[in-house]
């Protein structure tokens, strides 16, 4: 048997709010993988360790969780007035597939130090102490993103007393704007927040019947139903559904459904080859839970449970976009997200997920019949974890 050598491929392993990404610099990657196509697939596949039959990604950089399956490109701005374009990869854990379909907020954390620290923004717009406000062009939905980036004596400030429900260690606080989050160009409503038009819709699902439902793209398309009609209270833990078959089944089932009405794709069969997006969350009213760190929220500590699932499972704690999508759902009347939190009109919301809470602001107002939402605003944290060159067969590409 004929042995190859390793490629070596310069790389950064960051945490971003409650995930974990294998960070690239486009120029750092191989000439055959710095254009969309099979061989970077290929690359960010094997990176990862995917796909894995044992789902563990023993053989790469990923957590076998969606959190820590995630890669992410990134590239000097070529467009006025940004500064970096990012890239983000979803890799699938037990398939040959990775999904570009849509954002990930949290890894949106750790984008703008890494460009900073890598050459990528104009030094003039970096002070050496205060913040360094990052331009990023969100390549996947085609959104601006503001990156409030801490910075003390030259450097990226990584570390402080910033508390985050979902990670371990506190750290510097990062602030989030995700200027016209709504997705637009997605659906069958012409690009507007709400696909179908309607802020509530029924859903009919074989095997399940019909249930009510927000269809919103906003952060990231997602679909909200009550806790309740699922047979769920809206406090769960990742136990309770993720080691369910039956339960993980209903879940793709409403959500294959739930693209469809949205116009993300024509047929049900698509759902699988379209696993980020959209996302299903369920809401609830607020009620006292306890969190899978074994902390005590009180339902004063709250104004809406939501579980989201990620890429089959219940996410541990809540994703960015989805985060995005709740606050932007929260400030419209009607929706159900609103309705849970107990309707009215409000800026922000403080939500209640299985590892805490979240407080997430958005702006909306209607326009000419339409909701539209100027921006949304949330707090991640972000930290280097490691940095130097991942290795892959050379045969990978």
């Amino acid at each position: 048997m004929t042995s190859l050598p390793q490629l070596r491929i310069r790389a950064t392993y960051m945490r971003g709010g409650t995930s974990k990404g294998v960070f690239f610099r486009l120029q750092d990657l191989p000439p055959a993988a710095r254009t969309p196509g099979p061989a970077r697939d290929a690359l960010l596949l094997r990176v990862i360790g995917s796909p894995d039959p044992y789902g563990k990604q023993i053989d790469g950089m990923g957590g076998a969780t969606s959190s820590t399956s995630k890669t992410v490109i990134l590239d000097r701005s070529q467009r006025p007035d940004h500064d970096v374009d990012y890239l983000f990869g979803q890799v699938s854990i037990d398939s040959a597939f990775v999904d570009w379909s849509g954002n990930c907020g949290n890894l949106s954390a750790a984008v703008g130090a890494f460009a900073i620290e890598n050459g990528l923004v104009d030094k003039s717009r970096v002070p050496d102490n205060g913040t360094a406000i990052v331009r990023i062009w969100q390549a996947n939905i085609g959104k601006t993103i503001l990156g409030h980036i801490p910075m003390a004596n030259g450097q990226v400030q990584e570390t402080g007393d910033f508390e985050l429900d979902g990670v371990t260690f506190p750290a510097a606080e990062v602030q989030l704007e995700f200027l016209d989050p709504a997705d637009e160009g997605e659906g069958d409503g012409g690009g507007a927040m709400f696909p179908t038009g309607n802020v509530v819709d029924t859903l009919e699902v074989p095997g399940i019947g019909a249930l009510q439902a927000t269809l919103i793209n906003a952060g990231i398309p997602t679909i909200f139903v009550n806790a309740e009609a699922i047979g769920y209270t809206g406090s769960e833990l990742q136990d309770a559904i993720n080691g369910d078959p039956e339960a993980l089944a209903m879940f793709e089932t409403l959500r294959a459904h739930g693209a469809v009405r949205m116009g993300l794709i024509a047929d049900v069969s698509e759902a699988a080859k379209r696993q980020h997006t959209p996302k299903i969350a369920f809401v609830a009213p607020p009620a006292a839970y306890t969190a899978s760190s074994g902390k005590a929220i009180g339902a004063d500590d709250i104004d809406v449970r939501v579980r989201a699932m990620s890429m089959g499972k219940l996410h541990h704690a809540m994703m960015g976009t989805a985060a995005v999508a709740i606050g932007t759902a929260a400030a419209i009347p009607g929706t159900l997200v609103n309705l849970a939190a107990g309707g009215g009109e409000r800026e922000s919301v403080r939500f209640g997920h299985p590892s805490g809470t979240l407080r997430v602001g958005a702006q909306a107002r209607l326009e000419d019949g339409q909701w539209k939402v100027t921006k949304a605003i949330m707090s991640r944290s972000a930290r280097v974890l490691m940095e130097g060159q991942v290795r892959v067969p050379a045969d990978t590409l």
